[in-house]
């Protein structure tokens, strides 16, 4: 090496090919849709991703990280409405988690909170994943609502959330009862009762902006 030149840069592993990446998380979400968590192999998973174990394992070294990057994906794809309709906006939003949520096996989330609860760190990632991005879209329909004045100055908004989160999750996570449509305007109707300005107002507002007698069934 001559005087003055900077030595090479140190060797690192080969790079991760983020078409494997995507290839896995795809094939984990669609055994997951099929088998559930508890009879998910990384065996099936390679077969399906066109990779070998060992390639996964690189990547995520157990079955609760796997099955929590593959929902992840397929939770923060979701793109909640921005119409100016607080109600419609409520409604539809809300239904959209339910729908991925529903996509999810009964029989998953109980399980991998289990093999994620003796770890700390695994199991927020748990929390995050599962409970984060509803959150943070719902949170972005409430912020929009208020500028617009449609909600009263002294909402808890973090309360608010909690409120309309645990509609989803507490069912999610538990199975006991379904969430249809009717949930969801009877949750909305009751929640914007108590913390719009007009609610009334939100009624025909939204009744002008769907064309309808009725904005949804509660409505």
């Amino acid at each position: 090496m001559e005087a003055g030149q900077s030595p090479p840069p140190p060797r690192g592993g080969r790079p991760r090919d983020p078409q494997i990446d995507q290839a896995v998380l795809d094939a984990t979400s669609a055994v997951l849709d099929e088998v559930g968590y508890v009879h998910l192999t990384f065996e099936e998973i390679a077969r399906r991703a066109g990779t070998t174990k060992p390639a996964i394992y690189r990547r995520w070294p157990d079955r609760p990280r796997l099955v929590l990057a593959a929902l992840a994906v397929r939770l923060g794809a979701a793109r909640t409405p921005d119409t100016g309709c607080t109600l419609c906006d409520l409604h539809e939003g809300i239904t959209l988690f339910v729908a991925l949520f529903d996509r999810i096996r009964p029989e998953v989330l109980g399980p991998l909170l289990a093999d994620c609860a003796p770890e700390p760190a695994l199991r927020q990632t748990f929390m995050t994943t599962l409970f984060d991005p509803p959150r943070a879209a719902v949170g972005r329909m409430i912020d929009r609502a208020s500028a617009r004045g449609d909600l009263r100055t002294d909402l808890d908004r973090d309360l608010v959330l909690d409120m309309l989160g645990s509609l989803v999750h507490y069912r999610a996570l538990f199975g006991h009862a379904a969430t249809g449509d009717a949930d969801i305007g009877r949750a909305v109707e009751a929640l914007l009762r108590g913390v719009a300005t007009d609610y009334p107002a939100l009624v025909e507002h939204s009744r002008r902006m769907t064309g309808t007698a009725q904005t949804h069934g509660a409505h």
